[in-house]
């Protein structure tokens, strides 16, 4: 009886090799030829040629093997084939929590890593803002940064704005002053009572990261109303289309939480989009053509706090920036520089506004109190403070479009309606003890007044100060936003952002 050299077994159709002289299985040895093209036994050459058959007499069956002639002897066999299936599966099971701990420690490796970077940036930082202080002590001017992305750093000008920036203030603000005199509301907007019919419409649910949780700020395009941008817990500022329901983009430079998030939308000119943020830094982005993406244009780092509120001016060519550092600045959106920075005041700044004439900016602070500025000249126009108030962070401020008057919070739940010719709190509105506000905000309109908080938004009626609808089925809301022509109310809570209007 032959054997096969490759498998041991008793070949069915033996052949033997003239290199080797061993005898093989003809299936077996041919595939091995295919593949290798050599002797299994002595790695010489060899080919299909090279094989003889082997003429076997008798030619009958290879006779079954004893240990499968019985039924004890199958089931015997049958038991060490499970016995090899469980060790198998165990040694499965090792490979498996292997593999979890290498992955877990990789994971591990990865967020240190991440760490090790955030802490290199931050000291980064450090040293640039130090060796901005040494070259302004030495008066050494810095050099230009890639233009691609301005790095805007400290440089602090107490005086006015340039006189070519307030001509432009000047003649925007008559503009505007004398055609506020004859505005009318416009045909179409939205009425108290339809405003008190709107119901849930839309809800964009899971924006930004789970942890940490959470929409910041929201604001909504005018040139398509469809388009949004919002800033988040999660150091990043996001730019969403609701009719695609789809994140035209998620743009990363913050490195932690976002305060505001803003478009600077202007005629003949590139949307711009603005966040702020905890970081002590603000950044404009713009679109790129080439990459049909959204890039960092400047990056403003010459605030020592974090940056608390952020605003365009009615001529959409400057920003103003406030922050916890006790300063505001201004910067020019057309040339990208810093044009002014305050002196430091008292209190730090926590939020700001422009008036609807763009002459004034009213700064919210830490104290209860509001500034009331000439962005012209950079100097104190007034200063509005609730009477016996318990100081508190007023973070959240809105000129009314009549240029009258001023909404802001004179206590954690209460709305201070402020007279601005008189510089008195006009009227009071009281929210309850257990809400607590977060954003208010007047309609371009000038007749509604919306104030987000902790038990969801409110609407009211301007004179008549009565209250219109809430919205409660989303819990806590930190933003408010008026859509166009007030057909739309927008909101969020947590990681949604909701939206109401008629109902269909």
């Amino acid at each position: 009886m032959f054997f096969c050299a490759i498998s041991g077994e008793p070949p069915q159709e033996p052949v033997v090799s003239t290199k080797s002289n061993k005898v093989y299985e003809r299936r077996l040895i041919v595939k091995y030829i295919n593949e290798n093209g050599t002797d299994p036994t002595t790695g010489d050459k060899l080919e299909e040629s090279d094989l003889i058959d082997i003429k076997a007499s008798p030619e009958t069956v290879a006779p079954r093997p004893p240990n499968l002639t019985s039924i004890p002897a199958l089931l015997q066999t049958l038991q060490n084939e499970y016995d090899a299936l469980v060790l198998e599966s165990f040694a499965l099971k090792q490979q498996y929590n292997s593999t979890r701990q290498e992955l877990s420690y990789a994971l591990y490796a990865q967020d240190a890593a991440s760490r090790v970077v955030a802490r290199l940036i931050r000291e980064r930082d450090a040293a640039r803002e130090a060796l901005a202080n040494v070259q302004a002590t030495m008066g050494i001017t810095p050099s230009a940064s890639a233009p691609e992305d301005v790095e805007m750093e400290e440089n602090s000008t107490t005086e006015g704005l340039p006189q070519e920036i307030v001509a432009r203030i000047d003649e925007n603000h008559l503009t505007l002053s004398a055609a506020r005199k004859k505005r009318k509301t416009p045909e179409g907007y939205a009425t108290a009572a339809e405003l008190k019919t709107y119901t849930a419409k839309h809800t964009i649910p899971s924006l930004h990261s789970a942890s940490p949780a959470g929409i910041t700020s929201l604001a909504v395009s005018r040139s398509n109303p469809n388009h949004f941008l919002t800033g988040g817990n999660d150091k990043i500022v996001q730019l969403y289309d609701r009719s695609t329901d789809k994140v035209l983009a998620s743009l990363k430079g913050h490195t932690k939480k976002v305060n505001q998030v803003a478009f600077r939308q202007k005629e003949g000119e590139p949307t711009l989009l603005l966040s702020a943020g905890a970081d002590k830094i603000a950044k404009v982005w713009a679109h790129d053509e080439a990459s049909n993406e959204y890039i960092p244009k400047l990056t403003i780092r010459n605030h020592k706090g974090d940056v608390s509120g952020l605003a365009v001016h009615p001529t959409s060519t400057l920003l103003a920036l406030s922050s916890m550092d006790k300063t505001y600045s201004v910067h020019d959106l057309t040339t990208f520089q810093q044009i002014h920075r305050s002196v430091p005041s008292d209190e730090p700044f926590t939020s700001l506004s422009f008036h609807p004439d763009g002459t004034l900016l009213a700064l919210g602070t830490s104290m209860s109190t509001i500034q009331i500025y000439d962005v012209r000249i950079g100097a104190i126009a007034a200063s509005l403070a609730p009477p016996d108030a318990v100081p508190f962070n007023i973070h959240t401020l809105s000129f009314s479009e009549n240029g009258y008057h001023l909404a802001a919070p004179s206590s954690h739940s209460t709305v201070a309606v402020w007279d601005l010719r008189k510089q008195t709190a006009s009227t009071k509105i009281e929210l309850g003890d257990d809400f607590q506000i977060n954003k208010v905000v007047y309609d371009v309109s000038a007749q509604f007044l919306g104030v987000a908080g902790t038990s969801g938004g409110r609407l009211f009626m301007y004179k008549s100060w009565e209250e219109l609808v809430r919205f409660e089925e989303g819990g806590e809301m930190s933003d408010f936003v008026f859509g166009d022509m007030g057909k739309e109310l927008w909101g969020v809570t947590g990681r949604e952002v909701r939206i109401w209007g008629l109902p269909a």
